[in-house]
């Protein structure tokens, strides 16, 4: 049980002051969404009387909390935090810290925050109640409900500093969160941790199979948001992005945006991470440094098999492995001969020096190409700085368990990726803001086709419009997805979509014709019987592509942008040729709402 702060009646009697006259400061301190550049919302900091003994919220609270004044404290806290956000027109969320004691606390007023949002005209939507996993709470079926009414009337549900609490991953399954956020324990030199490394990559993965936002609270050194970036944290916030003040900053400027070093909007990568994300921080030795040192290193921590040699300016210039060292000192004389010489005498002098931002394909394409030892280093740079080492037997594992992923959601005919790929394509370029179209392309007359030329054939016709998008999107930066069947998707970054689609239909059109004989292709087509048993004349393969440019602004997800390209091509398939459908909606479609009539609503 927490003790209470030792405080004197002055104390008291200047939080009972506070209370009556409101004198709470409040103060907002900005979260970004790094990856679009721009502000998410803003979290509401409460602070007492300037220079008083209340004045930091830890004494603050404990105080209220010591002589049953939280819930009275938190309610003033919470209006203040409203009153300014509305005052100061703050754009995106107001994020309010709540304690999960005070909203099960009897006497705490129900419906007050609703009243409050609509009493200053803000929308329940803007406002995120966070729920601290500090506190233990001992009725955790009363706290979902509680959270439970507060979602139904509108407002978002964030866990704050999770990780850091009682009951961690079982409180996020049970309150379903639209955010968490991370302890600032696991941010704090996270670049340096393995552990915290590995914590955050399995809440991000977490996160991501729960529709969850992480956000990354309390960064305060530039490496850490590198890091965070990297592993594809999108939420930040902390004194290195901002502190907070009482009129907060409202955007990223562009010198801003250079100075944290973030990517460029729409810089992104579509297969593998990048290589600093497997390094592991092992400090270096000096080029100067004895043999018989770098040996009692080795002895010293016997799972280490490999110590990077850098010059004065941190730069690698070597790699010394043990097992060399060890057989070099195990030899007649060898202890004697090499004790006192630099680490240069035995050291690795080509050793594969990689940036931390080359991607693990690459990396592997340099590894094989060098035929490196499989149980060896490599050295990893930031700013041709020595930055640490990663395991080649990592690299390879990584790479090799991106290719089984891939070939899981793979299509088996053409191995192109498969719907789930081409989700997470449309899902990456929507998260970085970076515009981008989408080709549906659908075969004609396939059916016909695979019925009377069979099976081997469609096959072989299909592999051939994968050929054929393939080779003419090599072009341009494109990725090419395989839906299924006779379907393919193509999201196209650059301007020349509709260029690169009739390259698509005059190439298919062209090639396709040597799946037919002579006297079809002569004729233009086939006859055929249709489904109802009568003769048709079939013309030859065609294709049919709908091609949308979304609104990044409207389209929120994947299945949107999916659904106005499905649209497109189904008014491309109107044309009897092969037509390529340009659709002017960039818009997600507004849902239909059917009314029953009388007559209906009798059979329910």
């Amino acid at each position: 049980m927490d003790k209470a702060p030792k405080s004197t009646s002055l104390d008291l009697a200047a939080l009972e002051e506070l209370l009556q006259q409101g004198a709470v400061r409040t103060l907002f301190q900005p979260i970004y969404d790094i990856a679009k550049q721009h502000v998410l919302g803003f979290e509401a900091l409460s602070r007492g009387i300037a220079g008083s003994n209340l004045e930091l919220p830890d004494r603050l609270f404990s105080l209220a909390s010591a002589h049953g004044k939280l819930s009275e404290l938190e309610l003033l806290c919470r209006e203040k935090a409203i009153a300014r956000f509305v005052e100061q027109d703050l754009p995106g969320k107001l994020f309010i810290n709540v304690s999960p004691n005070t909203l099960l606390d009897p006497s705490h007023p129900k419906g007050e925050t609703l009243h409050l949002v609509e009493k200053y005209g803000l929308a329940a939507n803007r406002v995120v109640i966070e729920v601290t996993e500090q506190d233990k709470v001992d009725d955790g079926f009363l706290l979902l409900k509680t959270i439970e009414h507060y979602r139904q009337l509108g407002f978002k549900i964030a866990i704050d500093d999770l990780g850091a609490g009682y009951s961690g991953l079982k409180q996020w399954s049970e309150l379903r969160p639209d955010f968490v956020k991370v302890d600032r324990y696991f941010i704090d030199h996270c670049d340096q941790s393995i552990v915290k490394r590995e914590f955050l990559k399995s809440i991000i993965e977490l996160a991501k199979v729960t529709n969850t936002s992480v956000i990354a609270e309390g960064i305060e050194r530039l490496e850490e948001l590198s890091l965070l970036e990297k592993l594809g944290i999108e939420h930040a916030q902390g004194f290195l992005l901002a502190r907070p003040a009482h009129q907060p900053p409202v955007i990223l400027d562009a010198a801003q945006v250079m100075q944290l070093k973030l990517r460029p909007q729409g810089e992104y990568s579509e297969m593998t991470m990048s290589v600093g994300l497997l390094a592991q921080i092992e400090s270096a030795i000096d080029q100067a440094t004895r043999c018989k040192d770098a040996h009692k290193r080795f002895e010293q921590n016997k799972l280490l098999m490999s110590l990077a040699v850098i010059d004065a300016q941190q730069q690698p210039v070597g790699l010394l492995h043990r097992d060399q060292l060890t057989e070099v000192f195990a030899a007649p004389y060898g202890h004697a001969l090499y004790a006192k010489k630099p680490v240069t005498e035995l050291m690795d002098k080509q050793p594969l020096i990689v940036n931390e931002n080359a991607k693990l394909d690459v990396v592997s394409q340099q590894i094989t190409e060098q035929e490196f030892d499989i149980r060896r280093h490599i050295i990893v740079t930031r700013d041709d700085r020595y930055l640490g080492l990663a395991p080649l037997r990592d690299i390879l594992k990584h790479i090799t368990e991106e290719k089984i992923r891939h070939a899981q959601h793979a299509n088996p005919l053409t191995m192109l990726p498969g719907n789930v790929a081409i989700n997470e394509a449309i899902e990456q370029r929507l998260r970085a803001h970076h515009n981008f179209s989408l080709a549906y392309v659908d075969l004609n007359h396939f059916k016909q086709f695979n019925d009377l030329y069979g099976y081997a054939s469609g096959d072989s016709v299909i592999k051939l419009l994968a050929d054929v998008t393939v080779q003419v999107c090599s072009q341009s930066k494109c990725f090419v997805g395989h839906i299924g069947g006779d379907d393919f998707m193509v999201v196209f970054d650059g301007t020349d979509a509709e260029h690169l689609c009739h390259q698509i239909i005059n190439q298919f059109e062209l090639q396709s014709k040597a799946f037919f004989t002579s006297e079809h292709v002569e004729a233009g087509g086939y006859w055929a019987t249709n489904r109802e048993g009568q003769k048709q004349f079939v013309p030859l393969l065609t294709l049919s592509i709908g091609l949308v440019r979304p609104d990044l602004d409207s389209c929120n997800n994947s299945h949107q942008v999916a659904a106005l390209a499905t649209d497109a091509k189904k008014e491309a398939k109107r044309y009897r040729n092969s037509y390529l459908f340009v659709c002017n909606r960039r818009k997600p479609a507004a849902p239909v709402v059917r009314i029953k009539s009388q007559a209906q609503e009798c059979l329910v």
